[in-house]
């Protein structure tokens, strides 16, 4: 899935609308962006998501016909989507403990 940007802004500033390969739209939430060995990582959860079910890791990268607009790249390296699954769910842990 990539996300272009071309959704309606009257929505909230952290929901994006991504269109997969089907062609069918659906409305993620932005819940956490995170940086990790010199990449930008951003973690969505379907507007509609259950409680228990699980995020979606995308790279965030500059649109090379447009500076000012970023891609989201669907993570399909095993490698470096388990590295980053493994720091978020490190920064979910470390946010549950500050709260409790």
């Amino acid at each position: 899935m990539t996300h272009d940007h071309e959704h309606d802004h009257n929505h909230d500033e952290h929901i994006v609308t991504l269109v997969d390969e089907n062609g069918e739209e659906q409305d993620f939430e932005i819940i956490m962006t995170m940086e990790m060995e010199d990449q930008e990582y951003a973690i969505l959860l379907p507007v509609d998501a259950d409680e228990d079910e699980d995020a979606y890791i995308f790279r965030m990268e500059q649109d090379p016909n447009d500076e000012e607009q970023v891609m989201l790249v669907a993570v399909e390296d095993d490698d470096e989507f388990e590295q980053v699954a493994a720091a978020y769910e490190t920064m979910l842990d470390e946010m549950e403990t500050e709260e409790s």
